[in-house]
């Protein structure tokens, strides 16, 4: 209780902390109801209004936005401000369960493009769980009494990590681009290494680089070929297997 006290409640994280478990929840409920519902189990079904087929991305973004506001509104402690984090972290979990919806555009939700969900979940809740223990953006944690009091060790700080990931970005590592905005050598390490072959980065730098063009290729080849089942296997994990191409083709017919 003493560490939930000192490093919770009293810096003003305890609607960060409802805010993460509410969305975490969510999004797992919201999953398991959406698995029964495909697999024709329990009393669940799809929402319709005037033959219309709700989403729901659409109470999630309502709750995001009562949320956001009332979160604003409340500050750091007393109930409103906790109420209105559970709010928004329901929100947010419904929004981004069905996140590759929107990028889409199209009902991918079972689809490989629908993985991107999956991913956009894990790493928000990876993000938000790292700023809950202590880290903060953009690597201006751990200073010392005298950096603090220096404006320009801060900004020289902000600056240079805010430098490393978006070079990250702009390399096509963008996961290690938006965790490095929290852990700074993260974002080091990514600024580095060679750049996909597909990123604007290669295709500015490597142009009349054969070699490091090849390189490129080889290295994302083989990174894919390592990690992409693995990857495949944790999100199917997490929210389902797509359905199969052709079931899919014939239900575009």
């Amino acid at each position: 209780m003493g560490w939930m006290e000192r490093n919770i409640i009293e810096p003003g994280k305890l609607p960060l902390l409802l805010a993460l478990v509410a969305f975490v929840l969510t999004f797992v409920i919201t999953r398991v109801i959406t698995r029964l519902i495909r697999a024709g189990k329990g009393p669940f079904g799809n929402i319709s209004s005037g033959g219309v087929h709700v989403h729901h991305v659409v109470p999630g973004i309502v709750l995001t936005l009562v949320g956001g506001f009332g979160a604003v509104a409340g500050g750091q402690h007393g109930f409103g401000s906790c109420l209105a984090a559970v709010l928004f972290g329901i929100g947010a979990g419904l929004v981004l369960d069905e996140f590759a919806l929107v990028l889409h555009l199209a009902d991918v939700y079972w689809t490989p493009e629908g993985r991107k969900s999956v991913e956009m979940v894990v790493l928000t809740a990876s993000l938000v769980g790292l700023q809950l223990t202590g880290f903060s953006p953009l690597g201006v944690n751990d200073l010392t009494e005298d950096q603090q009091q220096n404006r320009a060790v801060v900004v020289a700080n902000v600056l240079v990590n805010f430098g490393f990931a978006l070079i990250a970005l702009f390399k096509g590592k963008v996961r290690m681009a938006v965790l490095g905005v929290i852990i700074p050598l993260v974002a080091l390490v990514a600024a580095v290494r060679l750049a996909r072959p597909a990123s604007p980065w290669a295709k500015r730098f490597y142009r009349n680089r054969p070699r490091a063009r090849a390189k490129s290729g080889l290295r994302a080849y083989h990174h894919d070929r390592r990690w992409a089942g693995p990857r495949r296997a944790f999100q199917d994990w997490i929210g389902g297997a797509p359905d199969p191409e052709p079931a899919r083709a014939l239900e575009r017919r």
